[in-house]
């Protein structure tokens, strides 16, 4: 019998690796359609597709207001784009939902880094 550990891992920490994770697939699809691996893409971009869908799935659109709807949205035209790109194997779509996804990964980045520069050990964040 096989026993898995599971540690309480850092909410920010987790969505930065969905970013990371997302941005790797739709990079190596990328070069998959250039290469022309075409089911490896494929493969990728469900991958990619599916996990834009728990990035979207993880907004509180209700305590988020406008900024998760408008993440939500943006997100739901990412998917979009992805399946474009699948089916006309599109680099540049690729390349499109590459840049809008990296700019908000660096964003949720720069929060979390001022979010830790502002609370030290033991104390709650502000």
């Amino acid at each position: 019998m096989h026993t898995v550990s599971w540690r309480i891992a850092d909410p920010h920490a987790l969505v930065l690796t969905l970013f990371d994770a997302i941005l790797g697939r739709l990079s190596t699809a990328r070069c998959c359609i250039e290469q022309g691996a075409i089911a490896r893409k494929a493969s990728l971009l469900h991958s990619a597709v599916t996990l834009l869908g728990e990035l979207r799935g993880s907004l509180d659109l209700d305590k988020g207001g406008e900024l998760a709807r408008n993440l939500s949205d943006l997100y739901d035209y990412m998917v979009r784009r992805v399946l474009h790109a699948n089916l006309n194997n599109d680099t540049g779509a690729l390349g499109e939902v590459l840049s809008l996804l990296g700019e908000i990964r660096e964003a949720w980045a720069a929060t979390g880094a001022q979010v830790r520069a502002q609370t030290s050990p033991g104390t709650p964040p502000r």
